[in-house]
């Protein structure tokens, strides 16, 4: 037995949960020798691979590559180090 049609309209089904997909944060940049590298004196560009607390953002987040990872993990270490960038932030 078909349904009336009338009785009930078939919405359009739109996404059911919204997305927050950050885009994709580039920072390496190529030497004149054609290498990648990310420099630990570029505090500004490294402040966006840093979460609110301090925290390094995974891959997944930057949108980096293994061995780019890997030298912002560097980078960040090494700024840390030289005082350029906090440790942890102190917003409490």
């Amino acid at each position: 037995m078909p349904r009336p049609e009338s009785a009930r309209e078939r919405r359009e089904k739109k996404e059911q949960f919204q997305t927050f997909n950050r885009p994709k944060l580039k920072i390496t940049r190529t030497s004149a020798a054609g290498k990648t590298y990310i420099d630990y004196k570029d505090t500004e560009s490294l402040r966006k691979m840093i979460s609110g607390n301090g925290k390094i953002l995974s891959r997944k987040r930057t949108g980096a590559t293994a061995m780019e990872q890997r030298m912002i993990a560097a980078a960040v270490k090494r700024a840390r180090y030289m005082a350029l960038l906090p440790y942890v932030t102190s917003s409490m």
